[in-house]
């Protein structure tokens, strides 16, 4: 047996009807929509830790490195244990909370911060291998559910024409059509867009892939024919560094020394203690919204691939939520925020991938990154954002298995689809149609129908929301 026919027997290509091209096709898919992370989380967090000795950008090269390092830890295991097409990383929000709120808001340094995202994970790894997780996802209601896939298409669909500039603020209506005419990333990203959804809509394989290079190589171009000014449709600073420097000067200074982050978190679990309550809270924090993000986006994107159940259930969904505990518990050790699943992982199992292959390209070319570091950020986040568009419309095929007739069905369902977006929360989605549920339900007269795990679970988020609420208002300061 050959090495392909080995690759093929250990990952199940025959169980799930996919091969070794549309797999390795999917992981780059996924890579791409999912990249602009290794650039962005190093930003957000390099807000809120400091090194003495060391200057920001040493900092933010250092936070790069543990970027990329936790996200492969965690694909491995989504790769080898769970056989799952999911790609994983420090996640969007997560680290946004981690900076502006716990450490700039509240005063919470970052070595301390550090140590709750690792109990977050420690935690994480006990309930998933008891059971728990798998267990408090699955008393979901059916609606909720179904209605996960939709309500990620729909925000996926905004993000992506956010990024575009396609929709864009407007005081009086808060969002409004973006104009073409005056902005060259719309422009481009009309021209690239069309050009994914023709090859898409013709069957070609890697159209998502094609249309991210081709749109991202067109803003490169257009710039270096002076078409529009550097920054415009490339990344802030990115084709100054390139020209000034040149690409192979640029790799040979990336800092690949992250120890000083390692010594950080040792520190911040020897000052837990300092103070316990506010410890408690952002682990609390950290776990409730890392808890439901990582659901939600599991049974949405399982959802496209057609890996649920009747019930709307993931069989063995323990492994893949093993591979997001590992990877925030490696990751706060290394220096970064919360690993969780990727809603761009849609892009990739759209493209046919089905197994851990498609995980395992996926953390193979984040690992190939850290030799590439310069060259991931020349992608211009628009181009990568073109995919977002075409899988959150294919994604809206999920409203199908709504009874739209049962207003139990309609309502919790609804609120999932529509909540997500408008507030940009996987989480705030399930919490609006899980707790929605059972209400409506007992209005039906049909209270016996809804589990007592389900009232438990609606009564959890209406604690998290009334302590949220009152941490942001002021009433609760420490």
């Amino acid at each position: 047996m050959g090495a392909l026919d080995s690759l093929a027997a250990y990952f199940r290509f025959g169980d799930h009807e996919t091969d070794l091209e549309t797999e390795s096709i999917a992981g780059l898919t996924t890579f791409l929509a999912m990249s602009y992370i290794i650039v962005v989380n190093p930003v957000i967090l390099g807000e809120a830790i400091s090194l003495e000795g060391y200057n920001t950008g040493e900092v933010t090269q250092m936070i790069t490195v543990a970027t990329i390092l936790s996200s492969v830890v965690a694909m491995l295991v989504m790769a080898f244990w769970a056989n799952r097409p999911f790609g994983l990383a420090p996640g969007m929000g997560l680290n946004a909370f981690f900076a502006y709120t716990v450490v700039l808001g509240l005063g919470v340094p970052w070595q301390v911060a550090l140590a709750a995202v690792f109990v977050e994970g420690i935690v994480f790894i006990l309930l998933t291998a008891v059971g728990a997780r798998r267990y408090i996802i699955e008393l979901f209601p059916e609606p909720v559910k179904f209605a996960v896939g939709a309500g990620i298409g729909v925000y996926l669909l905004f993000l992506g024409l956010q990024e575009m500039q396609l929709v864009v603020d407007n005081p009086d209506t808060l969002v409004s059509l973006g104009n073409v005419a005056t902005s060259a990333v719309a422009a481009l990203s009309v021209a690239g867009l069309a050009l994914m959804l023709v090859l898409h809509a013709r069957g070609i394989r890697g159209s998502i892939v094609i249309g991210i290079i081709a749109t991202a190589v067109a803003g490169w171009l257009l710039t270096a024919l002076d078409v529009v000014s550097p920054g415009t449709l490339t990344p802030p600073g990115s084709y100054e560094r390139m020209t000034n420097e040149g690409l192979v000067s640029l790799i040979a200074n990336v800092q690949y020394d992250f120890t000083p982050l390692v010594a950080g978190f040792i520190d911040g679990l020897g000052m837990i203690s300092d103070d316990p309550l506010v410890f408690v809270i952002v682990v609390f924090t950290f776990f409730f919204v890392d808890f439901f993000d990582t659901a939600g986006t599991l049974i949405g994107v399982s959802q496209i691939g057609g890996f649920l159940d009747e019930n709307g259930d993931l069989p063995q969904i323990e492994r893949p939520l093993m591979a997001d505990a590992i990877g925030t518990t490696v990751g706060a050790m290394i220096g970064t925020s919360t690993v969780t699943t990727y809603i761009e992982s849609s892009t990739g199992v759209e493209e046919g991938g089905r197994t851990g292959f498609t995980a395992l390209v996926v953390g193979a070319l984040f690992f190939l990154s850290l030799l590439l570091v310069p060259l991931i950020s020349a992608i211009p986040q628009y181009a990568s954002y073109l995919a977002l568009v075409v899988v959150g419309i294919i994604m809206l095929q999920g409203v199908t298995d709504i009874d739209w007739q049962h207003p139990a069905w309609a309502i919790s369902g609804g609120l999932t689809i529509t909540v997500m977006p408008m507030t940009a929360s996987i989480s705030n989605g399930l919490a609006a149609g899980i707790m929605s549920y059972p209400l409506v339900k007992g209005a039906m007269g049909e209270a016996d129908d809804v589990s007592m795990g389900q009232w438990a679970l609606a009564v959890a988020f209406v604690v998290y929301f009334a302590i949220y609420f009152a941490v942001d208002a002021g009433m609760l300061s420490f």
